[in-house]
């Protein structure tokens, strides 16, 4: 018995400390706990500035409210959580801008819905009221000094979506939009004082609310693709009717998402006047920035059984005019009209057989149905007259067999001319491996030019008249990798001749001296008539020994680039990633300077140059005319390698 009272009262006392610990834990991590209760008191709104004057807040916290359209309210009136002294730790800052607007504007606290996009901002990045109206200062939106008036209210949003790092966080598509809006039309007009131009919640408010803000992915935005009409329509009402009974509008209304709405046109929040040449609808661009997108698509005209192209209407008459600066001329919108835009099968379409006199003689006053009927841009086949296709046909014809002809008498006489210098007593030049050297990398290096560039331009004129078949895009990157195959072939083979007897001889006359430098201002003097001859050059000219050492160079880095480029798979595991973006540009740009300095200078010392007219023949036999070779290089010594001893 005596056992039995002893754990009864033991189990007692520790029930009874867990109960007063229990209670002391609960008590302890209470928001107001009873022990704290004391610590706080109860505050009055006219208590609040002696805590936060001027010189906390930076400004007159009485005089902005007394200014404000808030005159007369008291602090806690607004700051509804905050008032006891110490502030309970309940009341965040957040409250503080939306919870306490909200005791008086329950209905745009609901229509605001956390800036329609609660379930993607941070509530501390969420604006809140103050941060569009401001917080002591809040002044009505037809007062100038507002936050919220139509001439501030750019700047107002500007403050988070001008915030670069904010629209690349939330992946806001449109990345300054206010300095977009500025250099609008509604911005300027808004700028100038125009307080009915469209601001911002003009076009982004929904539901009549400025507050009633969605992204343009939900439906009920006023930005919705499908809702834009509207929303354009609450000041351009009767372009919007125009539109709706167009086939555009009927599009649309039929939920057909591809319709083109007044956005498409004219743009979002940089929208120009159609009088500005930089605007999409500007009578200069309608045709190609505008119409073209659309009409041009395959799919699109597919789906929707049109057949017209812009293209057609590029090459006639109208728009090569337009290409070419004409104002006055006819653009899309001056027959189809710009917003009531209909099918010719319509009868109230501008383009229907009965009105085309009509619309035509507002450009062609007094013509004829008849004339009016002449389709000016094709629909199915050929517009044009049969009678304008035939002689078009015969020009075609006329040109290649003339024109065909004068080549090839051109050619023909040309080809005898280097024959006839062919003839001429000679001096050897090169011998006939060196010939065979020349020509392999003659050869290999136009092949890479056109190749290479084919894959860069391939819509040009070159890379269609060589590669434009089925199968030719592949066969390019075949033929030009054979091309870089003989290149270092030719190479090899060139650098294996140098230490040949010929060669070092070859090397020693190509090395650079003073003089070249000699040579090079005498030449300069000739240009300018100081010198009534040329300078009398050695074994090779300082033109050679220039284009021969830019050219083993720019071997050396074509090749080096092009391997890497070639074989991207074993070099990206070698070295950095980085060194193929520097390989490819170096390999481009290499190609440019390669290919102009053959055109430009190489080609014109060997073939164009009065003096050596129709060519100098030695790429192709080893021999220079006796002639030609004591004008190009008659100040070679007589013991010269090349002198004398393949004379003919």
């Amino acid at each position: 018995m005596w056992f039995s009272s002893r754990k009864t009262n033991l189990m007692q006392k520790y029930f009874n400390m867990a109960l007063f610990s229990s209670l002391l834990l609960l008590t302890l991590l209470s928001p107001v706990n009873i022990w704290a209760a004391d610590d706080y008191e109860p505050l009055e709104s006219d208590q609040c500035i002696d805590c936060h004057d001027e010189s906390e807040m930076g400004t007159d916290l009485e005089a902005d409210i007394e200014n404000s359209i808030h005159a007369g309210f008291e602090c806690l009136d607004c700051h509804v959580n905050h008032d006891t002294d110490p502030h309970r730790e309940d009341a965040s800052e957040f409250e503080v801008g939306y919870e306490g607007c909200r005791s008086c504007h329950e209905e745009e606290s609901d229509q605001y819905q956390s800036h329609g996009r609660s379930t993607t901002l941070k509530s501390s990045e969420i604006p809140s009221c103050a941060s569009c109206h401001g917080d002591h200062n809040i002044l009505p939106s037809d007062m100038k000094n507002s936050t919220v008036n139509a001439g501030n209210i750019s700047k107002t949003c500007g403050n988070c979506h001008e915030n670069i790092d904010l629209v690349k966080r939330y992946e806001i598509l449109v990345d300054h939009p206010m300095e977009l809006y500025n250099t609008s039309v509604h911005g300027k007009a808004t700028g100038s004082g125009n307080t009915k131009a469209a601001t911002c919640d003009d076009c982004h408010s929904s539901g009549g609310s400025s507050h009633e803000i969605y992204p343009p992915t939900n439906p009920k935005s006023s930005i919705y693709h499908l809702n834009i009409p509207e929303t354009c329509g609450k000041c351009h009402a009767e372009e919007t009717k125009a539109y709706w009974e167009g086939i555009h509008g009927k599009l649309a209304k039929k939920g057909k998402a591809n319709a083109p709405v007044c956005t498409d046109c004219h743009g979002e929040h940089g929208i120009i006047s159609p009088s500005d040449p930089r605007s999409p609808v500007s009578k200069h661009n309608v045709a190609s920035a505008t119409c073209e997108p659309c009409h041009e698509s395959t799919r699109l005209n597919q789906q929707l059984g049109i057949k017209g192209k812009i293209s057609s209407y590029v090459d006639s008459y109208h728009g090569l005019k337009s290409q070419a600066g004409d104002l006055r001329v006819a653009n899309c919108e001056s027959c189809h009209g710009a917003h009531r835009i209909l099918p010719s099968s319509d009868s109230t379409s501008s383009i229907h057989p009965s009105n085309l006199a009509a619309t035509c003689g507002e450009c062609h006053a007094g013509i004829s149905s008849e004339l009016a009927a002449v389709t000016i841009h094709g629909m199915d086949g050929d517009p044009r007259a049969p009678l304008a296709i035939l002689i078009e046909k015969i020009y075609i014809i006329l040109i290649g067999v003339v024109i065909g002809g004068m080549f090839l008498h051109t050619l023909l006489d040309y080809l005898k001319q280097v024959r006839l210098q062919m003839k001429q007593p000679s001096i050897r030049r090169m011998r006939g491996l060196e010939v065979a050297q020349h020509a392999v990398l003659l050869l290999s290096f136009f092949t890479l030019v056109i190749s290479g560039f084919s894959l860069r331009f391939n819509e040009s004129w070159i890379a269609e008249f060589f590669f434009g078949w089925d199968g030719g895009f592949e066969f390019r990157g075949v033929l030009h990798r054979y091309a870089a195959v003989f290149l270092i072939f030719g190479s090899v083979w060139h650098l294996i001749f140098m230490f040949t007897k010929r060669g070092r001889g070859f090397v020693k006359d190509m090395i650079p001296g003073v003089q070249d430098i000699k040579d090079f201002w005498e030449m300069i003097l000739y240009f300018f008539d100081f010198r009534d001859h040329e300078p009398r050059f050695g074994r090779f000219a300082y033109a050679e020994k220039l284009e021969y050492w830019a050219g083993a160079w720019g071997n050396a880095v074509m090749i080096g680039t092009g391997l890497v480029l070639w074989f991207d798979n074993f070099f990206i595991q070698l070295l950095s990633p980085a060194v193929l973006d520097v390989s490819l540009v170096i390999h481009y740009w290499e190609a440019w300077l390669a290919t102009l300095a053959i055109l430009i200078w190489h080609l014109y010392n060997t073939v164009f140059r009065p003096s050596v007219a129709p060519m100098n023949t030695s790429w192709l036999s080893g021999k220079m005319p006796r002639a030609m070779f004591e004008h190009e290089h008659g100040g070679t010594e007589p013991d010269s390698d090349i002198n004398h001893p393949g004379a003919s």
